[in-house]
């Protein structure tokens, strides 16, 4: 193994943690269209989806952050093109993918059809859809066109493509204060979140579109993850703070029994309505804590480094990717058969999961990653360095 890879423990396990996190969330809102009991209290099933994909969003801030920061240290400057490349590689097949299984397969499959969704309503307005899917802003499909099954989840990917699109080149030409630069981002984005639900800003043309498309538009918790990057690559004086195996313990026992409990903290009253605000921000602090104490801290007694824990983490994407179809499919199969859904369900979704997010891997994503070896300038895996 080349020594200068760069191979962050434990990551390939919590980029697991939270596909499962969506992957019960789905699980819970499919058995609902069913008219199936869920199994969990409906606080814990509606803020576990949203926070698995939060903690994404804070590991891929995080290590962007940080090999952006190797490349600029080992070549004197970040190749924004390349980046780009590599980027696309990654992401683009599969996403367009899923796109066109979504739009131009599932619809005519009966036994892909839910219950309200059907062919009908998904083909209504669908060349706006394929517009919005095409040019990366799959956020605004389900606010303002209505939901599409096997493609609502795409939300997060086109956020995380806008991320992308503008961090390489910030994190380039921002070279002093960049840590600064995180908190304006959080804060700035904060503050015009807040000005979005006040009446003051009525004045916007578009307001209902421009806030439907900032809600999703989660960078504070990438830049969060990319603020505890900066920290650790720079070996900041701060890093002793949040470098501590007992802050670690402690905000893993914390996130664990908030996200069971479902609970949405903190709030605001927004016309005298309690509204969720900076709780996904505040969960990010604690998520990147996790994340820079399990990438870092040699201290602590936990590992997700198991070998098959790090395989379902490099194939985290697909798991994410293909598991509304497989839950589609085992409720099919589970009530087809008569067979008990809370014995067999989840079993058998994450089989099929699974298995198709392997295949994917093996066979179809493997071929376009072979091709991102033309654009790397930092090294990266999910096998130690010392192997």
């Amino acid at each position: 193994m080349n020594a200068n890879r760069i191979y962050f423990p434990n990551l390939n396990g919590l980029r697991f943690i939270a596909a499962l996190l969506v992957v019960v969330h789905h699980t819970e809102q499919f058995k609902y269209l069913y008219g199936l009991p869920n199994n969990f209290s409906d606080s814990f099933v509606q803020i576990i989806g949203e926070l698995g994909v939060i903690l994404f969003f804070v590991l891929s801030g995080f290590l962007i952050t940080y090999l952006l920061l190797e490349e600029e240290k080992r070549t004197r400057t970040i190749d924004v093109r390349k980046f780009y490349a590599r980027r696309i590689l990654r992401i683009w097949p599969l996403y367009f993918l899923v796109v066109a299984l979504a739009l131009l397969l599932m619809p005519n499959l009966p036994i892909f059809t839910l219950p309200d969704y059907g062919r009908a309503r998904i083909y209504k307005d669908l060349f706006e859809k394929l517009a919005l899917y095409i040019f990366f802003l799959p956020n605004l499909v389900s606010p303002l066109l209505g939901i599409v099954p096997y493609a609502s989840h795409l939300w997060s990917i086109g956020t995380e493509e806008q991320f992308y699109l503008i961090w390489a080149p910030l994190i380039k030409f921002v070279r002093r204060y960049r840590v600064t630069l995180m908190f304006v981002i959080v804060s700035g984005y904060l503050l015009f979140a807040r000005a979005l639900y006040s009446d003051r800003t009525n004045f916007l043309a578009y307001k209902y579109e421009i806030n439907a498309f900032w809600q999703s538009f989660n960078i504070p918790s990438m830049a969060i993850g990319g603020f505890f990057a900066l920290l650790f690559h720079a070996d900041h004086r701060a890093l002793k703070l949040f470098l501590n195996k007992y802050l670690f313990y402690f905000a893993l026992a914390f996130t664990s029994v908030m996200l069971y409990r479902g609970v949405y903290f903190p709030q605001i009253a927004v016309h005298d309505v309690p509204f969720p605000y900076l709780y996904k921000e505040f969960y990010s602090v604690w998520f990147g804590i996790l994340i820079l104490n399990f990438a870092a801290n040699k201290n602590i007694f936990i590992s997700l480094e198991q070998k098959p824990i790090r395989y379902l983490g490099k194939i985290s994407y697909g798991l994410y990717m293909y598991h509304p179809i497989a839950i589609a499919l085992a409720l099919h199969a589970t009530t087809r058969l008569g067979a008990l859904p809370d014995v067999w369900l989840y079993p058998l979704v994450l089989a099929l999961t699974i298995f198709f997010a392997g295949v994917s891997y093996a066979y179809y994503e493997s071929y376009f990653l072979r091709f991102k070896l033309g654009f790397v300038r930092v090294a990266s895996g999910d096998e130690p360095l010392e192997r």
